[in-house]
């Protein structure tokens, strides 16, 4: 029976992991067969996360509209995408300029990313804008300036979008967030309070037009790290709280949440949140103990005070 388990063992595994990886390959190919013909606006599509959207729904057979403020950077997207394309099976992708702080500007600029088609199937808020500082530091002006990139210029855009995939019904509206819309980061207030300002908005708004056939998603990774950075290894040795805020910056690749953002839409799933299981915990500790997490937290911030003192 020994010898017998020794060699069932191992083939179990690897029997299990070839359907998995089967599973996974079949998930991907329906995946990339519902988006052929769809109209697929993205936002910031210059960004790391928004070229790997692009090149993703692109390969897939959607009609792109690719949106952006560097315009430059918009056309050599366009360009790198159609050179390595099939022109038989991919779409030849639109461009539109878009600057998500520019609130007055957004309502036409809606309408012209409708023009482009005619219509909208799958709108993906990729724009963001990061700021780092003790709050009591970020000027007021700062703050209406994050507010308007991360909530009231994506708004702007959904609802001058909203009211024709209602009169659809039909459409999809996903919003790539952060854990910093439900997880408040120190020295982070800002941005962690716009993204909690949105994460509420697409809440509301999931229940509000789930009767028109109107779907909304959200996915909330931890951290999308850049291509070449990786993240230094844990060290029990320090405190908890740089424990924590180290697994938390272990980000995952823009190419993962880019093929997550595929699997949502054509799958439309409600919510996601991609993270390892250090930011998972925190979630169920601010949730059920709170009091444990705001004294950690605090204790993080003033070791780092006494830290930036010793200098």
């Amino acid at each position: 029976m020994g010898f017998l388990a020794f060699l069932i063992i191992p083939l179990l595994i690897l029997g299990i992991s070839g359907i998995l990886f089967i599973y996974r390959e079949v998930v991907r190919l329906m995946s990339r067969s519902a988006m052929k013909n769809k109209v697929v606006v993205i936002t910031d599509a210059v960004s790391g996360l928004g070229k790997e959207c692009s090149r993703v729904f692109h390969a897939a057979g959607a009609r792109l509209v690719l949106c952006g403020k560097a315009w430059e950077k918009l056309e050599a997207l366009h360009d790198a995408l159609i050179s390595v394309a099939d022109p038989s099976v991919t779409f030849t992708p639109k461009l539109v300029f878009l600057d998500m702080g520019d609130i007055n500007n957004i309502q036409a600029v809606g309408k012209e990313i409708l023009d482009c088609y005619g219509c909208v199937d799958v709108l993906i808020n990729n724009a963001s804008m990061k700021i780092k500082g003790p709050a009591h530091s970020v000027t007021l002006e700062l703050d209406k300036k994050i507010m308007d990139a991360n909530y009231f210029g994506p708004i702007t855009l959904i609802k001058a979008i909203l009211p024709h995939m209602i009169s659809r019904r039909t459409g999809q509206i996903v919003l790539v967030n952060t854990i910093q819309g439900k997880l408040g980061v120190p020295f982070r207030a800002a941005y962690a309070a716009s993204k909690h300002a949105i994460q509420g908005f697409f809440d509301c708004l999931r229940a509000e037009v789930e009767e028109f056939d109107v779907f909304v998603s959200t996915i909330s990774p931890t951290f999308i790290r850049s291509y070449h950075v990786q993240p230094q290894p844990g060290n029990w040795e320090a405190s908890i709280w740089k424990f924590f805020f180290r697994k938390l910056s272990y980000g995952v690749h823009p190419v993962e949440v880019a093929e997550e953002v595929l699997r949502t839409v054509s799958r439309r799933k409600q919510e996601v949140f991609m993270a390892n299981p250090i930011p998972k915990a925190a979630l169920y500790v601010r949730t059920f103990l709170p009091e444990l997490f705001f004294a950690v937290v605090a204790t993080g911030v003033k070791e780092k005070h006494f830290a930036e003192e010793e200098k």
